[in-house]
């Protein structure tokens, strides 16, 4: 590919992301359609001024800029000799294979920044191809294709390999490049390993679980190395380990890595990694409860997002927004996207696989799954192509919790207890689960589950003895809020769901103290005001103190205020039930 070739495609693919055409851009830039077709075409090297024009209309941030064309230097006047001329001795060894792959890897991550990662993907496996014999290119080459999403609870164990040899060539080496790309790459593998969320997904004899000393490791040799290590490289060793941790360090542990995160971005004023530190900040403060703080990151990634023109950044700030309408109560807003543009674009980016194809699908399923919870519409799920979907990756065990709890809403309960006890069976009792990360709303759905079975006697005496290992799970977590996926919904405060099994053991004393502590964390979210109102109530009538039990209708009637409000049906016919079945203490 000529570097016209290459400025032309990177100028359409950057065009067509921001939505523009032809005519669109060249209003912008001042230039004649048939001009810039011409560019678009390669058949017309575009000059600095347009290249200019283009990077900034599109945001491309230097990028056009930089795939300019050289300007060949005017020939010289010939000098008068005496004697023969020196023949030219040509470009330098290794200049070829050098000058393609760096196009490679340019092309590779402009597919990239755009959202197209298989494409991307393509381009940096062509571009280790260029690098045969060359152990830093090939490197470099792996740190990109590493940065490809993966799918959801799956372990690439062709990526690993990859990583693994070229850990092996570098192996021993001290120079600084061969240092960074050391870290980087240990960094990855730490990250990629974590995928695994069973016996079946995990690489055996590297389970998640090991990857955290791995991690931890990493970062300490970062440390150690700063300030003599490139921002890139400190961004990318915060972004992988961070997520290596996920799962098992404390939510917040993660936040001062994001937070860290955020700031090495800004100075390295990579538009990559200042995307992924503010997908993870507005993670981390939504888990350790720093509700108005994450909304602030989640409009300051909208911002981000608008300038990127990619649609992939668009989906993510969209779905950003669909998790913070579910926790307010917009329902309408929630499904307005959830059924419209999310399933549309998730379709179509998975039909061109531009992203790993399940990646999108688990996200949209599970925003419709907790949009038709909170509504208490979950028999439409059974009814829909979506109940096939959730029972198809019960794989992953948060959807194995939730075939639970759909079954539970929809009066399916003693199916719905065949599939705890199966779950419990699988897991040792629920003993297996990490401490952090997808066992937290994995631990949630399941207490919601036991809670509905309980409150419906249905083999409560089977169940009770699972309920120990999930209260002590939740019970460590009890300032943070419940985040499922990465990120998806917010389900709600740990110390609502140590509450619930609380109740189920039979301790509603208990239950009313973290009760009390999960309204201080949904105090601004209705529709968590509305259950742990109706949690409450049900609480204090089951303890013994008749000053407890006599305000349990108001607290009833508040949440069915809400509940109406908010068109939660389930909720609502809960509380009706309960004012009609339990006494009113005077």
């Amino acid at each position: 590919m000529t570097p016209e070739e290459e400025f032309a495609e990177a100028l359409r693919i950057r065009r067509r992301a921001a939505g523009l055409s032809l005519g669109d851009l060249a209003r912008l830039v001042n230039y004649s359609k048939s001009y810039l077709s011409r560019v678009e075409n390669g058949t017309r090297a575009p000059g600095p001024a347009l290249a200019r024009e283009c990077d900034t209309a599109l945001h491309a941030e230097g990028e056009l800029i930089a795939l300019l064309p050289a300007r060949p230097e005017p020939p010289a006047r010939p000098e008068r000799r005496r004697g023969p001329a020196r023949p030219d001795p040509g470009p330098p060894a290794g200049t070829g294979h050098r000058t393609e792959f760096a196009q490679l890897i340019r092309r590779g991550d402009t597919r990239h920044l755009l959202g197209d990662m298989y494409e991307a993907g393509r381009l940096y496996m062509a571009a280790y191809q260029a690098a045969e014999g060359d152990d830093l290119a090939r490197a470099h080459a792996v740190v990109r294709c590493a940065r490809r999403w993966s799918d959801p609870g799956q372990v690439d164990r062709d990526l690993i390999a990859m990583i693994d040899e070229s850990l092996k060539t570098l192996g021993g080496r001290d120079d600084p490049p061969a240092v960074e790309l050391r870290l980087r790459l240990t960094a990855h593998r730490a990250k990629k390993l974590t995928m695994g969320v069973g016996d079946d997904t995990a690489v055996p004899g590297a389970e998640p679980g090991t990857s955290v000393h791995r991690a931890r490791g990493v970062l300490r040799e970062l440390r150690e190395r700063l300030p003599g290590v490139g921002a890139d490289t400190h961004c990318e060793v915060l972004t992988e380990c961070r997520w290596a941790l996920y799962d098992f360090a404390p939510a917040a542990e993660l936040l001062a890595l994001s937070a860290e995160l955020r700031d090495v971005a800004t100075r390295s004023r990579s538009s990559y990694f200042m995307g992924e530190a503010l997908v993870a900040l507005a993670i981390d403060q939504l888990r350790v409860g720093r509700v108005p703080a994450a909304d602030a990151t989640v409009r300051r990634h909208g911002e981000h997002a608008a300038h990127r023109h990619s649609t992939l950044a668009h989906w993510q700030q969209h779905t950003l927004d669909a998790l913070m309408n579910l926790w307010r109560g917009d329902f309408a807003a929630a499904e307005e996207w959830i059924y419209g543009e999310s399933r549309a674009l998730a379709d179509r980016m998975e039909s061109e696989q531009s992203v790993p194809a399940d990646t999108l699908s688990q996200t949209c399923l599970g925003q419709a799954y907790w949009l038709r919870y909170e509504q208490g519409r979950m028999a439409e799920l059974f009814a829909s192509p979506l109940m096939s979907g959730v029972r198809r990756r019960d794989y992953f065990p948060v959807w194995r919790a939730g075939v639970a709890l759909a079954l539970c809403e929809t009066g399916r309960h003693d199916q719905a207890a065949d599939q705890v006890l199966a779950f419990a069976a699988d897991t040792d009792g629920f003993t297996g689960f990490p401490p952090s990360g997808w066992a937290l709303p994995t631990a949630a759905v399941l207490a919601q589950a036991c809670a509905e079975l309980a409150l419906r006697g249905v083999r409560r005496t089977e169940l009770l003895p699972y309920v120990p290992p999930l209260r002590a799970l939740l019970d460590a977590h009890p300032g943070e809020l419940v985040l499922a996926c990465w990120p998806t919904v917010l389900l709600g405060p740990a110390a609502r769901f140590s509450g619930l099994l609380a109740l189920v053991a039979g301790e509603p004393e208990t239950a009313l103290g973290h009760l009390r502590r999960a309204v201080r964390l949904a105090q601004h979210s209705p529709p968590q005001m509305a259950r742990l109102r109706l949690d409450e109530a049900r609480a204090r009538l089951r303890t013994n103190a008749p000053a407890l039990r006599a305000g349990a209708h108001d607290l009833v009637r508040t949440a069915l205020g809400t509940a109406e409000e908010l068109g939660m049906a389930g909720v609502a016919r809960d509380c009706r039930e309960l004012l009609l079945t339990s006494p009113t203490e005077r």
